[in-house]
């Protein structure tokens, strides 16, 4: 659920967090203020820190209230929620020359993509998947078995491009009728 907040923030495991342990959950809180959020002072944090104590759910509900979170202590995913995206709002802002050029990981894969002009070098011809869906084509449309999945795919581009085009889907119509 946070794990992309977790990654932005530079979370040292943020696919195993677990906020329902409470030690992980308090360690957690002290981390992102001690590292990200930085509202107190350092010489004022002693009382967050101090997660083993029985005092540490008060001061973290007085952290809460001084953060402005508008969650109590018992709504512990949407607080932790609101923390992250504070913490992630808080660090673009220190370092928003580094960000501002950045490009979403999506627009690096599609240019990418469009960069390479043969749209099969990135299959996996391996891939148990992908043999089972090369044969099941190759069988509906009656094209001849082959060793090499990759020659028996290219046949199948080949097949569908001849017969997609506006020439023979207007033929197939017409002979379609003509039959009936």
């Amino acid at each position: 659920m946070f794990r992309r907040k977790l990654t932005a923030l530079d979370y040292h495991n943020p696919a195993g967090f677990n906020c329902r342990d409470e030690t992980e959950f308090s360690n957690f809180i002290v981390w992102l203020e001690d590292q990200k959020i930085r509202h107190y002072k350092i010489e004022d944090r002693g009382s967050l820190r101090n997660i083993h104590n029985d005092e540490w759910p008060k001061a973290f509900e007085k952290y809460l209230k001084d953060v402005n979170c508008p969650f109590k202590i018992q709504e512990r995913q949407e607080t932790i929620d609101w923390l992250l995206g504070l913490a992630v709002r808080l660090e673009y802002g220190d370092n928003a020359d580094k960000y501002k050029d950045c490009t979403p990981d999506s627009a690096k894969i599609t240019d990418n993509a469009a960069k390479n002009a043969e749209p099969l070098i990135n299959l996996d011809v391996n891939n148990p998947d992908f043999k089972a869906g090369v044969m099941a084509l190759a069988n509906l449309l009656q094209i001849q078995r082959h060793d090499d999945y990759l020659v028996m795919l290219k046949a199948i581009r080949i097949l569908v491009q001849e017969r997609l085009t506006q020439d023979a889907i207007g033929k197939a119509n017409q002979s379609k009728e003509v039959s009936e």
